[in-house]
């Protein structure tokens, strides 16, 4: 699965580039012969749709893989472990740092929107400032900035005024879906209808499917499947037995015993990638007992997650930091917290609870159906957990029932210990660190840490990428393993299964999909 199928400029990492695309040939692409030869792809989400279409008014993943589809971004990140810091661009076709507080993009001209609009710098503005908006319930950016329209296909991000280097949008360019301008200003039809100028454009929502058809005015040229299907399913042996029947041509999130079914079916293939994603044990910061850093590092010692790895098989990889390897600055930390029954007991002595007595019962809450094997290594965490004295109460859930559970809430969020994976689109580690453990954001763990907000606003404020990677991997990561907010239980590797005719399909790390060049005959 090639990288470079539309001919996309490359740069690394804070290298201003500027160049210009050959001329595609799309009229074959959009012949009425050849599309006759494929028919829509069936994909199987793990996860439900929220039914809000403003990409800023969600955290879901499967509302990103959705997205993908639908809207464009500036840039793509392709995030291979070889080269985390690989830009790829697609509305822009160059971005430059001017000064520390300004951002040049140049745009792609001859772009529209599925609704016939143009896309402008107007749209770049209009989505840069609403997305990075205090009051926006996915705060995935740094803070908010400004943005100068120069001319149509021209703009600067500004972030002088709000005292944070413009820098920090450089991975994040891949990760903002593209709004058009007059959506942002009219509010009511962006969360009524998506309206990109991505490969696909949204039809219909009909139960749990949500139609999508080709766009045949997309820059790249039009794809060559006529449309998507995009099925939520959230019970693994049934996108399993769909596929393996026929009725779907692509699932994702699968067991190992189904990896093993589908490498002995000549039928089908599979797509395996360490992925962006951390699976993390996340504690409830901002109440007892684990709002006492000794509590988290208790537990924390008390789960081998080797045996994890051995019940995970294929869909996981050793984890020893809080973002992934194909995350900028990741690094195997020395001091990351390591199975110890004996500085586990000497935690929970000091925090007041020699061998767990005098402990409450402790809530953990887990999903079932969407990440592999939740509920095998839950109980088994649970079970070491009880071995070192903890009192846990074990609670798996389906997918809705435990994502309303998921983030913390005034008087500390439900349960005491939540499971859950981040994968974002971009390089950039703060939509890890900073989403979750800045006081500014608390997210799932509610944690309020003047230490650790002191190290994370001094990488973000570090003016050269090389001194803020260093600041991250000697100094944040260490701070984290000190207080563990979180526990990153291991990294996920996305497995995603398919008929052996569905061919072209490019997989991000973050499980995004460009159906762009696949052809499903």
């Amino acid at each position: 699965m090639k990288l470079d199928r539309r001919n996309f400029m490359k740069t690394s990492a804070m290298a201003g580039v500027a160049a210009s695309l050959p001329v595609l040939n799309t009229a074959f692409f959009s012949s009425d012969a050849f599309a006759a030869q494929n028919k829509p792809i069936t994909f199987l989400s793990a996860e439900n749709l929220t039914g809000n279409w403003d990409p800023t008014a969600h955290t879901a993943l499967s509302q990103i893989i959705f997205e993908g589809f639908v809207f464009g971004y500036l840039t793509r990140a392709p995030m291979r472990p070889d080269n985390p810091d690989e830009i790829v661009f697609e509305l822009a076709t160059s971005m430059k740092l001017l000064d520390e507080h300004t951002l040049e993009f140049k745009l792609r001209k001859g772009v529209k929107f599925h609704n016939g609009e143009p896309f402008t710098a107007h749209d770049v503005k209009a989505t840069f400032e609403y997305a990075s908006g205090p009051d926006r319930p996915a705060q995935w950016y740094p803070g908010q900035c400004k943005v100068e329209v120069i001319d149509d296909h021209t703009a600067h991000v500004k972030t002088k005024e709000f005292g944070y280097p413009a820098s920090l949008f450089w991975f994040l360019s891949a990760f903002l879906p593209i709004m058009s301008a007059k959506d942002v200003a009219d509010g009511k039809s962006l969360t009524e209808r998506p309206n990109g100028t991505g490969a696909f454009s949204f039809v219909k929502q009909d139960g749990n499917t949500t139609v999508l058809e080709a766009n045949k005015n997309f820059f790249a040229g039009a794809p060559k499947v006529p449309g998507v299907n995009f099925s939520f399913v959230g019970d693994a042996t049934t996108r399993m037995l769909s596929l393996l029947s026929g009725e779907s041509d692509i699932i994702e999130r699968l067991e190992a015993e189904q990896v093993e079914t589908i490498k002995s079916n000549s039928k089908f293939k599979l797509n395996e990638a360490v992925s962006v994603e951390n699976k993390y044990l996340w504690f409830r910061c901002s109440k007892p007992p684990f709002n006492d850093w000794r509590m988290r590092r208790a537990v924390s010692h008390a789960i081998d997650r080797d045996v994890l790895l051995d019940v995970l098989g294929v869909s996981g990889t050793a984890s020893n930091a809080w973002i992934s390897p194909v995350k900028f600055g990741y690094v195997d930390t020395p001091n990351y917290p390591k199975y110890d029954p004996a500085l586990c007991q000497k935690f929970l002595a000091e925090a007041g609870f020699p061998g767990g007595k005098g402990l409450p019962k402790l809530e953990y809450i887990t999903s079932v159906g969407f990440y592999p094997k939740t509920k095998e290594y839950g109980e088994i965490i649970t079970a070491m957990l009880e071995e070192q004295g903890f009192n846990i109460e074990f609670s798996a859930m389906e997918v809705a029932a435990w994502g309303d559970r998921l983030y913390d809430r005034p008087g500390g969020g439900p349960g005491h210990m939540i499971d859950c994976g981040w994968a974002t689109g971009s390089p950039e580690p703060d939509l890890v660190l900073r989403t979750h453990f800045h006081s500014s954001s608390k997210r799932i763990t509610g944690i309020v840490d003047p230490e650790i907000d002191a190290v994370l606003d001094k990488e973000r404020n570090a003016l050269d990428p090389a001194e803020r990677k260093r600041i991250i991997q000697e100094e944040v990561m260490p701070m984290l393993a000190e207080k563990v907010p979180s526990l990153s239980l291991f990294t996920s590797v996305f497995i995603h299964a398919m008929r052996k005719e569905l061919d072209g399909m490019l997989i991000y790390p973050n499980g995004m999909l460009d159906a762009t060049s696949a052809t499903n005959s």
